[in-house]
């Protein structure tokens, strides 16, 4: 898959997540909020030739990317993706926190994206 078919499916996931938690489904919301960070940090890394195959490689490219741009918050909003992955599979996230959290995602989505 082309950097630009990550890019495309993360903007699609990222519309997705919010369709998902509008309609009240927190778990499928969750896993696609996931899925579009994952897939904006796989089309940056398949640009840098960087590993992109599984979760650590996935949480190893928001490493390097947040030391090469001094920014911390790509790093610490991938935790917060990784928090909605685990929600997925657990459905234990209180409201509150998904409310809050779902912005900072969105965030690192937009942020990553505009390093293409």
């Amino acid at each position: 898959m082309l950097t630009e078919d990550h890019a495309q499916m993360a903007r699609d996931f990222l519309a997705a997540s919010e369709q998902g938690f509008d309609a009240g489904d927190v778990v499928q919301g969750s896993q696609k909020l996931w899925r579009a960070a994952t897939h904006a940090m796989m089309a940056v890394a398949i640009r840098r030739g960087w590993e992109h195959d599984g979760h650590r490689a996935l949480k190893e490219a928001a490493e390097r990317l947040s030391d090469e741009y001094d920014d911390v918050r790509i790093r610490y909003e991938f935790g917060i993706a990784e928090k909605f992955r685990n929600n997925f599979h657990l459905n234990t996230m209180p409201g509150f926190e998904i409310d809050g959290d779902r912005p900072k995602v969105h965030d690192l989505v937009h942020r990553v994206l505009a390093l293409l």
